[in-house]
């Protein structure tokens, strides 16, 4: 086993109560082959490194202007630019940042070095019935560090969840369920083209793989993130309700995700516009509505992760 590769992380969340069961500790790999309109972790999309900068916080001291080895930042009167041409985002300003006004998204992380902050984190997994989930971005762009990973947690018994958009290689995702107790599988949009305007891919690939996982006898919930005008309509409702209703194996239990606009400020970090025009979180009769839907086709359903 090659414990020396690497993965780039963007997040490390401790005591996670909505990933999976129990308290869990969730690991959010850096890189998204979608690009969802609603996506609420911008920095998730690209596969490299990021710089994140918030003005508010910004004190004007200078400090990453002179650490910056490749001239890259300028102080100007509105606070920090940045030359995304000179940018190689090396962390260097982040370093030196006094006010933490500047970040840098996305860490080289290697199997051991997540091992060993999983394994402290093991007594929480055992009092609760919890464990990891490998989240991101798509896991399954990092599968050959995935499965490693997959096999550390499974030698110490460590309850495994990825959630995922499903999108990538079906043997890849077969592989992986080999050694998965729980997939967290994000569904959208049934119609193909709405799905590839709102997605940036169209769904064929996820509903075959959906099909495949589920064939394979793997533990699957199905999300939904729901949006008022986008995905919400009853004929998307129906359709993924008998798409769903119709897998193989066991019963998926689906949890509806009600959209949030709370996304905003990342944008802003990274100097992305984030248009919310048409989006919105669906009111709580509609989602009442939504999951009648599901249950009507003999599905478990409810409100929240």
């Amino acid at each position: 086993m090659d414990i020396m590769q690497q993965s780039l992380i963007f997040d490390i969340k401790r005591y996670s109560i909505n990933d999976g069961p129990g308290i869990r500790l969730t690991l959010f790999f850096k890189g998204c082959p979608l690009s969802c309109r609603w996506c609420h972790n911008p920095e998730s999309l690209s596969p490299v490194a990021q710089k994140l900068y918030t003005a508010r916080k910004c004190i004007g001291c200078g400090e990453c202007v002179k650490a910056c080895p490749h001239q890259a930042c300028h102080l100007s009167a509105a606070g920090i630019a940045t030359d995304t041409d000179l940018c190689r985002a090396c962390g260097a300003c982040a370093a030196v940042c006094p006010a933490l006004a500047t970040e840098i998204s996305g860490r080289a992380y290697r199997q051991d070095e997540l091992m060993k902050i999983i394994d402290k984190e093991i007594p929480f997994f055992d009092q609760s019935g919890g464990g990891v989930t490998f989240s991101g971005g798509e896991p399954l762009m990092h599968t050959p560090f995935l499965l490693e990973l997959l096999a550390l947690c499974g030698a110490r018994q460590i309850h495994r969840a990825i959630d995922t958009s499903g999108y990538g290689k079906t043997a890849d995702l077969l592989k992986i369920a080999e050694q998965t107790e729980l997939f967290l599988f994000d569904l959208k949009l049934m119609d193909a083209e709405r799905h590839r305007e709102f997605t940036g891919v169209a769904n064929r690939l996820i509903l075959a793989n959906l099909k495949a996982l589920a064939a394979s006898g793997a533990q699957i919930e199905i999300r939904v993130p729901l949006i008022a005008g986008i995905n919400d309509d009853r004929q998307n409702l129906e359709q993924l309700a008998t798409f769903v209703a119709g897998l193989p194996g066991r019963r998926s239990r689906i949890s509806l995700l009600p959209f949030h606009n709370v996304a905003e400020n990342k944008y802003h970090k990274l100097g992305q516009a984030y248009d919310v025009a048409g989006m919105t979180a669906p009111g709580a009769e509609r989602l009442q509505q939504a999951a009648e839907i599901f249950v009507a086709h003999g599905l478990v359903a409810s409100v929240g992760g």
